[in-house]
């Protein structure tokens, strides 16, 4: 009875360090390669567009962390990068607008960018191929980017659309 005890615990160590063992291939397997100049390149804003843009200080802090998604070497790093762009656009969320961008269009363009934020985010956590959710995420900033070419190079006057006449 003895001898069968001891085999049975043997038996079971050896069985746990056999799982050990797969559990490390599985995470060291995990390794990730991307190729950063198949990104898209981040869209450039008009002049106009560009002057109201750098007085908007939580914008320019959100496009400078966002500059960096293109200097990584590892997805740890676009880890802590992603972290601090969640953090930015929540405080260019709750920023003022300028009087300009201040419209819907802006916002759900920026909401459309916490998405993709957010989608890059858990592609990270649970392992998987992240570079597709990040492609998505660099055309939703451009899209934003492209949005405030648009308002300010629109010639419609949304008073006279209205109906205002005042």
């Amino acid at each position: 009875m003895h001898k069968f005890l001891i085999l049975t615990l043997v038996f079971i160590f050896f069985v746990s360090c056999k799982n050990n063992k797969k559990d490390q291939s599985l995470n060291q397997s995990t390794e990730v390669n991307f190729n950063i100049e198949e990104w898209p390149k981040k869209l450039n804003v008009n002049a106009k567009a560009a002057d109201i843009l750098n007085k908007w200080l939580e914008y320019q802090e959100l496009e400078s962390t966002f500059a960096s998604i293109y200097n990584i070497d590892n997805a740890e790093d676009l880890s802590l990068i992603i972290e601090d762009l969640i953090e930015k656009q929540k405080a260019m969320a709750e920023s003022t607008y300028p009087l300009e961008f201040d419209t819907p269009h802006i916002k759900s363009r920026q909401l459309m960018l916490k998405t993709y934020i957010l989608k890059t985010k858990s592609s990270l956590e649970y392992r998987i191929d992240f570079e597709p959710p990040v492609i998505e995420m660099i055309d939703a900033f451009n899209a934003l980017r492209n949005q405030f070419n648009v308002i300010l190079n629109s010639k419609i006057d949304i008073d006279l659309i209205q109906g205002d006449t005042n």
